[in-house]
């Protein structure tokens, strides 16, 4: 079907756009784990790049907390996101599952969801851990950025709401942060938006403008009426040019506690107190445990909202700043957890979504993060630095401190680790991309080879395979600037064939294009990889794609408003001072 073939390809591009052949060690399913069922805290920062942390190598960002976690704890360091965007990434996270198979992609290019009031989002007959663990037993909460979806086909059914998918408790932001809420000029649509209305009001100028010439000469015969009528929709056209900023504003930049809306628009002085106060009241009500509380922070997305304190102190401009005040925010996190006698029962877990942006660019200020050696960035097809992320496990007590893991992990390997903590059991009545338990990997000495659609173990050797690649703009450059992201299909990107083959192991940063003369397993690998592509797709099914253009519009209906629409403008609580 060609919905599907699109969906491949645009999947193909951004995870596995290359297919990963990472040829390395895997544990076998026993493990010495304890059957106590730990509390699970899991952190996930928003388009932070894996060079922007102290413990990842940075030594002129100050990070403290998070390093802390990794010389507590364990670091893995080939550690691999499942889409190099957020909301595939994320819905891949929460379900084990490639989010081809959960349709959260697109077979055009808008690769996550556009907006708060469109309808796409986490189908609901997807199973998240978060749903596993409710079901025995856990409290399970959700606090920060959701960007999963939220109505299908009214303002309050909120049928991708994270209460409909496993969480107890939800404090944030249904949508997600972004330039259009401070009115940045690095925006995500406000000025294609505005553009756009610009050049059709002027259009329609022309043409009513035209009329009353050709009516006032006589030389076209038309009635007053087009011309009223043209020059009515001129001018809401050129309204709209002025307050499609303001709408975007109140439309997507908005709190939520559970289903009621509690900020609209948000006022972002207040937002980090307000993440921090939610954060350690869940986990004072839930001391008792066992729960589960994913944070997941709006930091480091543009626009950088960052207090007062924390601007001009770091030595990388607002970004550096704001990634400081996230590792700070790390840091009371912990504070609390020590206060309500918590840390030794606690399993934590850092990461972030994908890797750092390139092109959130201004003149020569950089407002995206550093990748470090790595090729590529946010939304770049397979590239390294689009989907390498950190990983940080801590459980003191359990996880042997200080200690790095080389071997390739996914964040969906999340999904079995906290499910068989949680003495759940993974679904059976789908696939499930991985079945690795992380903390087996750790734990367990005996390893043996495997394969999956993101890798194959084999020979200790960790292989990388592109098929798609972005075109980088301008030639010669490291990213697509000039525009948001790298595309992931049409005449911006470049099909290889044969493939582009990198060693991993020797080329972390894919600089040295392999080929059948200068390896000598080249077909093997490729041989490889092709029978893990057609054993993916054998297993692929129709779905929805949620991202395409139908359920990927504003619709009015959909809108969460707080007020009578259009006046949606609300604060219900007031918070900290």
């Amino acid at each position: 079907m060609l919905h599907l073939h699109h969906s491949w390809l645009c999947f193909r591009s951004w995870l596995a756009g290359m297919l990963s052949v990472l040829l390395g060690l895997v544990p076998s399913a026993s493990s010495n784990i304890s059957t106590s069922r730990p509390n699970i805290l899991l952190l996930m920062a928003d388009d932070l790049g894996i060079g922007d942390i102290g413990c990842y190598g940075n030594n002129t960002m100050r990070t403290p907390n998070i390093d802390r976690l990794a010389e507590d704890g364990v670091k893995l360091t080939q550690h691999i996101s499942a889409a190099s965007l957020c909301t595939p990434s994320r819905a891949a996270f929460l379900t084990g599952r490639y989010p081809v198979r959960s349709g959260m992609v697109s077979s055009i290019g808008y690769r996550v969801l556009q907006w708060t009031g469109a309808s796409g989002g986490l189908p609901t007959n997807e199973t998240t851990f978060a749903k596993i663990l409710k079901e025995k037993g856990y409290a399970t909460g959700l606090v920060g950025k959701w960007h999963l979806g939220l109505n299908c086909e009214s303002a309050s059914d909120h049928c991708h709401h994270p209460l409909h998918h496993g969480f107890d408790h939800f404090y944030g932001m249904p949508f997600s942060l972004m330039g259009d809420c401070a009115h940045w000029e690095l925006s995500e649509k406000r000025v294609n938006l505005e553009q756009k209305l610009n050049f059709l009001f002027q259009v329609l100028a022309l043409v009513a403008l035209t009329l009353v010439a050709g009516k006032l000469t006589h030389l076209i015969p038309v009635s007053w009426t087009p011309v009223i009528w043209s020059a009515l929709w001129a001018v809401l056209l050129l309204s709209g040019s002025y307050f499609v900023g303001a709408l975007i504003v109140h439309a997507d930049c908005l709190l939520m506690r559970n289903h009621t809306i509690t900020e609209q628009p948000m006022r972002f002085q207040k937002t980090t107190p307000l993440i921090l106060q939610e954060v350690a009241s869940f986990l004072k009500r839930n001391k008792h445990g066992p729960f589960l509380l994913f944070v997941s922070f709006l930091h480091v997305h543009i626009p950088l909202i960052t207090m007062e304190n924390f601007l001009g102190k770091s030595l990388h401009g607002l970004y550096g700043d704001n990634v400081e005040e996230m590792d700070w925010m790390v840091g009371q996190i912990l504070d609390t957890l020590d206060m309500e006698g918590l840390t030794n029962s606690t399993l934590i877990y850092f990461t972030s979504d994908h890797g750092g942006s390139l092109e959130n660019q201004l003149g020569r200020t950089q407002y995206g993060g550093w990748n470090g050696i790595y090729k590529g960035g946010k939304g770049m097809g397979g590239w390294e630095g689009g989907i390498r992320v950190p990983g940080i496990f801590r459980w003191p007590g359990v996880l042997p401190a200080g200690q790095v893991i080389g071997e390739p992990t996914s964040l969906m390997d999340v999904f079995p680790t906290v499910v068989q903590l949680a003495g759940g059991e993974v679904p059976q009545d789908r696939v499930i991309c991985t079945v690795k338990n992380l903390l087996a990997l750790v734990l367990n000495s005996q390893h043996s080879d495997h394969g999956s659609v993101h890798f194959v173990s084999w020979e200790g050797t960790t292989w990388k395979v592109h098929f798609v690649t972005p075109v980088f703009q301008p030639e010669g450059a490291g990213a697509c600037y000039g525009r948001k992201v790298c595309p992931c299909f049409g005449e911006k990107v470049l099909h290889h064939d044969p493939p582009l083959l990198f060693d991993l192991s020797r080329d972390p940063s894919e600089t040295h294009v392999l080929t059948s003369a200068s390896e000598p397993v080249f077909y093997q690998v490729m041989e490889r990889v092709q029978r893990a592509v057609r054993e993916h797709q054998r297993t692929l099914s129709p779905v929805p794609l949620q991202l395409d253009r139908l359920g990927n519009i504003w619709r009015p209906w959909l809108q969460p408003c707080c007020g009578p629409f259009p006046l949606c403008w609300c604060l219900r609580e007031d918070g900290p001072q």
